[in-house]
């Protein structure tokens, strides 16, 4: 439930108060997802002279809410909040506790040594750190909290402190140690060796990344490099293009003004840009002299060859609680208009008709099926269970319900005449992610059913359904759960539209549907 920020001006004068104030409010943004601790990770020095300032890190970590974090930046003396920047690169994170206690020292950022030499937030959780530690410990370093994340900056100094060229890249540094890592993991680097850059990569987590900039975008795409076998005059892997041209920018022209904020959830992002590039997993982004790149280390079967650069919908006031007490309540109260938004346009009342432009490609294919296996976790779990007496007696096909881990965990069969549904609000959920692969390695046709636009689930499934129910702060799931109900109410209506037989009983489940809206009491 952790929470990542991170905002990066280039050629855009901030003083160290905005920024602070931007990582902050990033951070709020972000509280909905629980958390026991906070930190910030800026630049040090008095900004006039960056390149030479820029090379000490200041951190400022505490315990608790965003807000004794706030207090604990205004107690900082030492420190002069009206400098300004014309580059600065800021990292902010939430930090739920699972190694070790909440403390300051186990907060985040995590740093490499006592001189902030590399810093990293991280979402996730390293699985082989503890092999890695005792790797680490064997060669001097020495550690100083109890987590996982620890090791990641360790690690980056101990592969820089051996890297065989002076001028080793930011972004092949993070790609050799990610390489090392096993687990899930969201991360973002910075460090005193590379300013005004940062590099972030995911591996079962999401990660998006905010442009913001008067000037024009002149492409509404990221072309990836790959690493090549091919060697420079340094000695050093080189980077060619997927493409002809031999080298990318957003802009038309180079040394254009540009704000980056790189995040784990849009809420955090929306109120700066609403263009926003949406990462894969083991994709590596980094800035370098304002210059936006993703990396990966090969090409894969399935690849695209660049991510798109997209709009999002969220709507500022969509994120706020307005007059409610909670985000919960806020969310409950508007379940009326979540359900209508789910069904608006793919319902027509008046003649008895359902269209899921997602699944339109498709349908024929799903009728021809075996079975449907509903996978998901918790809540979304739930809305299967409540919807498969109907999803069985509409499309009179077996229904299976399936909580991902466990689906994982049995190696469940799985053949190419399924259909596969993955029910998530976030479309982020680590096991049904991995269910998801599952399921494709072995032939199946994959539905994805989410809340988000640009989810990983939504991008790698077949085809699928958006339940359109809004942003769902909250982390006890209402909203969500009614319109994934009725999405997939909408399903089994449209497998059986020429049926005969159901036009009886289709007739009367979407008329129940008409009313359904107007049944809510408070």
């Amino acid at each position: 439930m952790c929470g990542i920020f991170a905002y990066l001006n280039y050629h855009v004068p901030r003083t160290r108060r905005e920024i602070l104030e931007i990582l902050l409010k990033g951070l709020r943004r972000l509280e909905y997802r629980g958390y026991d601790s906070a930190g910030v990770g800026i630049d040090g020095g008095n900004g006039k002279e960056w390149e030479a300032n820029a090379r000490c890190i200041h951190l400022i970590k505490q315990t608790g809410k965003v807000k004794a974090l706030d207090d604990e930046i205004t107690k900082q003396q030492e420190m002069d909040m009206d400098v300004e920047f014309d580059v600065h690169l800021g990292i902010a994170h939430t930090r739920w506790a699972t190694h070790g206690a909440p403390s300051p020292l186990n907060s985040h950022p995590q740093r490499s040594d006592k001189s902030n030499e590399f810093i990293v937030i991280h979402n996730g959780i390293i699985t082989n750190y503890k092999d890695l530690q005792k790797f680490l410990e064997s060669k001097g370093y020495e550690f100083e909290s109890e987590t996982d994340t620890e090791t990641i900056a360790k690690l980056v100094k101990y592969m820089y402190d051996n890297r065989e060229s002076e001028e080793l890249p930011f972004a092949t540094l993070v790609e050799r140690v990610t390489q090392q890592l096993e687990g899930a993991f969201v991360l973002v680097f910075k460090s005193v060796h590379y300013p005004g850059e940062v590099v972030g990569t995911r591996r079962g987590g999401p990660l998006l990344i905010g442009v913001k900039s008067d000037h024009k975008l002149s492409t509404d795409h990221i072309p990836i490099l790959y690493r090549s076998t091919g060697k420079d005059k340094k000695g050093c892997p080189s980077l060619p293009r997927m493409e002809q041209d031999t080298c990318h920018t957003l802009f038309a022209e180079d040394k254009k003004s540009v704000e980056y904020y790189f995040a784990s959830d849009a809420s955090a992002v929306i109120e700066h840009t609403n263009r926003v590039i949406f990462l894969e997993d083991d994709d590596v982004a980094a800035v370098t002299d304002g210059r936006l790149t993703i990396h990966r280390i090969k090409r894969t079967a399935g690849d695209h060859p660049a991510r798109a650069i997209q709009t999002l919908q969220m709507e500022l006031q969509q994120i706020m609680k307005g007059n409610y007490s909670s985000f919960m309540q806020k969310e409950i109260f508007e379940q009326p208009e979540s359900v209508v938004n789910t069904m608006r346009g793919r319902v027509n009342f008046d003649d008895n008709t359902v269209n899921l432009g997602g699944l339109k490609d498709h349908i024929k294919e799903i009728q021809r099926c075996r079975r449907l296996i509903l996978i998901a976790c918790g809540t979304s779990y739930h809305a299967g269970v409540a919807t498969r007496q109907v999803l069985e007696e509409l499309t009179e096909l077996p229904v299976m319900i399936e909580l991902a881990s466990d689906f994982l965990d049995r190696n469940t069969p799985v053949f190419r005449d399924d259909v596969c549904f993955f029910i998530s609000q976030s479309g982020e959920t680590a096991d049904s992610l991995m269910a998801l692969r599952y399921c494709k390695e072995r032939g199946a046709l994959t539905v994805g059913v989410t809340n988000t636009v640009g989810s990983s689930i939504s991008r790698e499934t077949d085809c699928g359904v958006h339940i359109n129910a809004g942003p769902e702060i909250g982390v006890a799931s209402t909203k969500a759960y009614t319109s994934q109900f009725v999405a997939l109410i909408m399903f089994a209506l449209l497998m059986c539209d020429d049926r005969i037989s159901m036009q009886p009983r289709r007739r009367e489940i979407i008329q129940g549907l008409r009313v359904l809206p107007g049944m809510w009491r408070w």
